[in-house]
């Protein structure tokens, strides 16, 4: 499932993706009503990577009340409160804290052990992936190389023991990972064009990326290294 990230504007931009799936972000919230009424599904990001960018304060309280709010539409789940470059203690007891149970995605984020996102897939329906740390650019070497060991420890050589979400991660629809679903705000970044690209129509580019799908299993690429957890 691909999730467009929101606002997209002008709104009428936002209606030529009636019946797609979106990403609203409780950093950016403003259409987060229109994407209930036209999208088949709603994931609402808790806005962590925007507050690491931007060094905002967190609000998880206003949070938590924003998400009991539109969880009521059962379509719709949520990014767990994480923080990028916070301990694993910090994001464990972030967890703990969540009231909404499984209506919620905890985040691995790619710096962490890999012990970390399997004790995460025992737990957990639903693990979200971010990129961080040295392995910020979505797709890079780098990035590829972890994903590469990740993967070979969660799957082994057959399925993904849990639903995978990709964070900005929609770059990748149709890559090798066994990704169940990601997001991006690429529609709404790059529809207008600019001085140097042309203004593209955000219902081709839909098109584009939502008929692109990941494979159910996974191919090991270090068979030796299978199990281990780095």
């Amino acid at each position: 499932m691909h999730y467009h990230g929101t606002p997209i504007t002008p709104r009428a931009k936002l209606h030529l993706l009636a019946g797609r799936c979106f990403c609203v972000s409780y950093a950016n919230p403003q259409q987060v009503g229109v994407c209930h009424e036209i999208g088949q599904s709603v994931m609402l990001d808790c806005g962590a990577y925007t507050r690491w960018r931007t060094g905002r304060a967190t609000d998880w309280p206003g949070y938590y009340r924003w998400c009991e709010r539109w969880l009521a539409f059962q379509t719709t789940w949520a990014v767990i409160p994480d923080v990028i470059e916070g301990s694993l203690r910090e994001n464990d007891a972030l967890l703990q804290a969540w009231p909404f149970g499984d209506r919620g995605a905890p985040v691995w984020h790619m710096h962490e052990p890999i012990g970390r996102l399997l004790r995460l897939a025992e737990r957990w329906p639903r693990v979200c992936i971010g990129s961080s740390g040295g392995y910020q650019s979505v797709g890079g070497a780098q990035w590829r190389e972890r994903m590469d060991t990740a993967m070979d420890a969660l799957c082994g050589d057959g399925s993904a023991p849990v639903w995978l979400h990709l964070l900005r991660g929609l770059k990748l629809a149709g890559s090798s990972y066994p990704f169940a679903s990601a997001d991006s705000t690429n529609i709404a970044r790059n529809h207008a064009g600019s001085r140097t690209r042309p203004r593209r129509n955000p219902h081709a580019m839909a098109e584009r990326i939502d008929r692109q799908q990941c494979p159910a299993h996974w191919q090991p690429t270090h068979a030796s290294t299978i199990g281990r957890q780095p």
